[in-house]
């Protein structure tokens, strides 16, 4: 019976990473379709190579320093119990390789490919593993001072916080370094459009991340023990909250619609295992209300060329999401307990701030040392041409 449940176990958690490896196709259609046509390529490059990078990374120093594991063994120890903790650390590597992915929909267009790949191997290995050994391992004692301070320790059960916040959050030094894509403000206050390339790839990105997305929450947790169907329903009325409210906010935009049902699933990762359905569906609309408004303000009045918006949809409605578990969670709001607001904030506020000391500290450091953006007749050009030799239309180019 212990062989049998090991290998269920397994075959669970094996699931849930190939749903999460699935995400990052998602990932890589929604910037395809939201760049210009000149970047396509590009996008599509870096979120594979980053994923490659974020394998190595994670398997040589980032799952050590979070989890304290290594894989310095015999195959024999490794396969040990059917190999569960290998596949647990493959489950875990789809989400650490999201934050380069995250990212990446952010540099968009006028980002250096090699720099990106060493800041990828440096937050992935570092940085996002400390937060998360906080989070998820009990490092450094902050788990056990917020329960003896609180009553209740900081509660992420899918990554609101841990993925998300720490990826939008690291994502924003990034776009802050790199500047506005040349053309796109003017010194005299113009705004000069750059409207998505590809609708229906964009389409298609958000689809294949929502799909991907019930086995990112309903599968962690990691176990077929703990599967539970609150977790499925928290998400899809989230989703479905995060769509409508955007679509409503949105007046009808298709970028703003399919982008709305991501942030509400971002947002319902911490508390999904808490909430009540309906608690999910309200959390899932603030959401996507706080997506649309700050992706417009962020863009249009702060001048902040965050290409496909992910420091409003990552960072922000993922650090709504972790104090939104706080409250949401609680038994007097239909909730299932066991979580206090105090925790949820100090969590959120440490994962941002270890997020934006990793990214300036990355970034920054980069910049002043290899560069990290395009030179003007490289951007004019397009990343596809100027890095990868090679257009997403090569007809034009060869055509007479």
């Amino acid at each position: 019976m212990d062989k049998l449940q090991n290998g269920a176990d397994v075959l669970f958690i094996l699931l849930g990473a190939i749903f999460i490896l699935a995400m990052h196709a998602g990932f890589a259609f929604l910037e395809l379709g939201t760049v210009r046509k000149k970047n396509q390529v590009n996008a599509l490059v870096k979120i594979l190579t980053d994923f490659a990078v974020s394998g190595i990374a994670y398997f040589f120093v980032g799952y050590a320093v979070a989890y304290g594991v290594d894989f310095f063994s015999g195959a024999k120890v490794l396969a040990a119990k059917s190999g569960y903790e290998l596949v647990k650390f493959f489950f875990l590597l789809t989400f650490a390789a999201a934050i380069p992915a995250i990212i990446s929909g952010g540099i968009a267009e006028r980002a250096k490919f090699h720099p990106q790949s060493i800041a990828t191997f440096l937050l992935v290995g570092f940085v996002y593993p400390f937060f998360e050994g906080i989070a998820w391992n009990q490092h450094y004692g902050v788990q056990g001072w917020l329960k003896a301070t609180f009553g209740a320790e900081f509660h992420d059960f899918a990554g609101s916080v841990v993925v998300h916040a720490v990826g939008g959050w690291i994502a924003l030094p990034a776009v802050l370094l790199l500047g506005a894509r040349r053309g796109r403000y003017h010194k005299d206050g113009a705004i000069s459009a750059h409207p998505p390339s590809s609708i229906p790839f964009l389409a298609l990105g958000a689809w294949i991340l929502i799909v991907g997305w019930f086995g990112f929450n309903v599968m962690s947790a990691q176990k077929l023990e703990n599967i539970s169907g609150l977790v499925a329903i928290n998400s899809l009325m989230a989703m479905i909250g995060g769509t409508l409210v955007a679509t409503w906010m949105g007046k009808n935009d298709p970028g703003f619609i399919h982008n709305g049902p991501l942030a509400g699933l971002v947002a319902v990762c911490a508390g999904s295992d808490l909430m009540h359905p309906i608690g999910a569906l309200f959390v899932g609309g603030m959401a996507g209300a706080l997506f649309v408004a700050m992706f417009t303000v962020t863009q249009n009045r702060w001048k902040i060329d965050d290409v496909l918006g992910v420091w409003p949809l990552h960072g922000l409605c993922g650090a709504w999401g972790g104090i939104a578990a706080g409250i949401f969670g609680l038994e007097s709001l239909g909730g299932m307990g066991g979580v206090a607001l105090m925790p949820q904030v100090i969590g959120t506020l440490l994962g941002i701030s270890v997020a934006l000391v990793g990214g300036f500290v990355v970034y920054g450091t980069l910049k002043a040392t290899v560069g990290i953006r395009l030179d003007a007749e490289e951007e004019f050009n397009g990343a596809d041409l100027s890095i990868h030799k090679i257009s997403a239309t090569p007809e034009r180019e060869t055509s007479w």
